[in-house]
């Protein structure tokens, strides 16, 4: 279950027990959630009381605003490092593997290459573990924001 904004960001108490939610009443086997080295620590717990987690990274949508927008993420080298320390904190947070998204086709080869567990790639090039297509995109369903 995709956790939504504001369920996990106000603190790790609340994400927690938002995380026991999902799983109880919502009848999930993992969760998803936003962020990179700042949302790290609010994952160990998680995964700490057996909840298994789902890390995302790079283009995040709950917080597009603050990214500037549906943009790719980690053009610059020091964006690029930033993006690679993420991945490293929420594996060692208990993430069982990360969504890559909208990141250049290199830098997501090459953070899939340095981590142990698998990435999954939206718009990341094919170096990804895997690789997600979201319905409405394949389909040309759009609101305002049309992909490439």
């Amino acid at each position: 279950g995709d956790m939504p904004f504001g369920s996990y960001e106000t603190s790790a108490k609340d994400a927690l027990r938002n995380a026991i939610r999902f799983i109880k009443e919502g009848n999930m086997e993992a969760i998803k959630l936003e962020g990179g080295t700042e949302m790290a620590k609010t994952i160990q717990q998680i995964t700490n009381i057996g909840i298994p987690v789902l890390g995302h990274i790079g283009l995040t949508p709950q917080r597009k605003s603050s990214l500037g927008g549906f943009r790719v993420q980690g053009k610059t080298a020091n964006k690029a490092i930033k993006l690679l320390d993420d991945a490293k904190a929420l594996q060692r947070a208990g993430c069982f593997a990360i969504v890559i998204e909208a990141i250049p086709g290199p830098v997501a080869a090459y953070i899939t290459e340095q981590i142990q567990i698998p990435t999954i790639g939206i718009g990341a090039g094919s170096g990804t573990s895997g690789q997600v297509l979201v319905q409405q995109d394949m389909l040309g369903i759009f609101d305002r924001f049309v992909p490439k």
